[in-house]
């Protein structure tokens, strides 16, 4: 089964920006759904952003859209979330998720394979 490992993760100052990268091994993500997710402390894992092996189309959630963007590069067998113009809000562990389909794509529940998590702390 594929393992994904996430890392960029760290501090960021209040309009900063991260690059958080998940890598795979054991298996391809060429024929996958990949999607961020993240989860802040007493709150429900939230959808962030995802992107379908289906000619790259991507979605991104209404919090982050126009701040945030994925993309993947099969050839590495990676997913990548740029984050730019980071917010105090944007702070939680930021999950990477794969699936071989996912008809409710902002669904947790529809992702089988996740990572461990890497922490993002933006400060005002």
């Amino acid at each position: 089964q594929v393992q994904l490992v996430e890392s960029g993760g760290g501090l960021a100052q209040a309009g900063g920006s991260l690059r958080l990268s998940c890598a795979a091994s054991g298996g391809t993500l060429s024929t996958y759904f990949m999607a961020w997710f993240r989860q802040a402390p007493g709150k429900e894992r939230e959808f962030v952003a995802q992107i379908s092996w289906v000619g790259g189309v991507s979605y991104t959630a209404d919090s982050v859209k126009g701040r945030f963007t994925i993309s993947r590069d099969d050839a590495k067998n990676r997913v990548y979330l740029e984050m730019n113009s980071l917010k105090p809000e944007d702070t939680a562990v930021y999950y990477c998720a794969a699936s071989p389909s996912a008809s409710d794509f902002d669904d947790p529940a529809e992702y089988d394979v996740w990572g461990q998590g890497t922490q993002v702390s933006v400060s005002s």
